[in-house]
């Protein structure tokens, strides 16, 4: 059973950016990070965001609108942002406060800044195989990593658990691609799946994001599969300082080994989105002309 080391990857592909950046003459790559609110989560996720940014020669604006602005006020920052030519990704940290409209903001951001993934543009690109648009983060992450660790997905079998657009239907729709490093055969389970153990018990690479923590048991793994942990939750542990452990929603000790290879929590899938991030950036940054 061999552990994949997200932080390790990540670290590769941050690396790798870094030595393209460093080639650019004038302007750099930019991406501007909007936080609306105090939200702990969001606070962190955002500093993390500009100092993988920093680290790898993008630079970052980061906005910090009032918590109590306005729909109309944010979709105009965002449009300000959009018809500016020095903002190459445009990122708007969720969870919004209550009383904004977050589709309508996100599907604000123009197609080419959306480097986040989720405008129906995009999205609609990673349906049809189209290489020029921006694939959601986690769910490239999720094919980054199993690309770096040597796991082929032609011809084996995919299932996926949840279909929540931001990781189970695209990563769904990545596997299934007819491209390099696809090419499965992919089936997609959710809360109202029937019998859904005898699916995942099917599965050649295991693909769990269904948000429950440690939902996958032994029982639900076929010896030698590769299983991958998107989830993550908070549960009470008396004897942690916080007061709490991460887990996934794999139930690692039973699960790993079964596994020819499985992804961690923390330290599996998370920090590949980060990195991907910055890859849509310099990818944006390409596709506008502006190297």
């Amino acid at each position: 059973m061999e552990v994949i080391d997200g932080n390790r990857i990540a670290a590769s592909l941050i690396a790798e950016l870094k030595a393209e950046v460093s080639a650019i003459r004038g302007r750099k790559p930019c991406i501007a990070l909007v936080r609306v609110g105090d939200d702990p989560a969001s606070v962190s996720y955002v500093k993390k965001k500009g100092s993988t940014a920093a680290e790898i020669g993008i630079e970052s604006r980061v906005l910090l609108p009032p918590v109590a602005i306005g729909q109309a006020a944010l979709e105009a920052l965002v449009d300000s942002l959009n018809g500016d030519p020095g903002v190459d990704g445009i990122l708007v940290q969720s969870p919004l406060p209550e009383g904004l409209d977050e589709r309508a903001v996100f599907g604000r951001v123009a197609p080419g800044k959306d480097v986040d993934g989720f405008h129906p543009v995009n999205l609609g690109k990673v349906v049809q195989g189209d290489d020029t648009g921006f694939a959601p983060c986690t769910p490239a992450g999720i094919m980054e990593l199993l690309a770096r660790s040597a796991v082929a997905l032609a011809g084996k079998h995919v299932v996926v658990l949840g279909r929540s657009l931001i990781v189970g239907k695209p990563v769904a729709l990545l596997a299934l691609a007819r491209t390099a490093g696809a090419n499965a055969t992919v089936t997609v389970c959710h809360s109202r799946t029937a019998d859904l153990p005898s699916f995942a018990r099917q599965a050649d690479v295991l693909i769990a994001a269904i948000g429950r923590a440690e939902f996958v048991t032994a029982d639900m793994v076929k010896p030698g599969a590769v299983v991958v942990d998107v989830g993550i939750s908070r549960v009470a542990d008396p004897s942690r300082k916080a007061g709490y452990r991460l887990v996934g929603d794999v139930h690692f000790q039973s699960v790993a080994p079964l596994a020819s290879k499985i992804t961690p929590v923390p330290g599996g899938v998370g920090p590949m989105t980060v990195a991907m991030l910055m890859r849509n950036t310099v990818k944006a940054f390409r596709l506008r002309g502006a190297s």
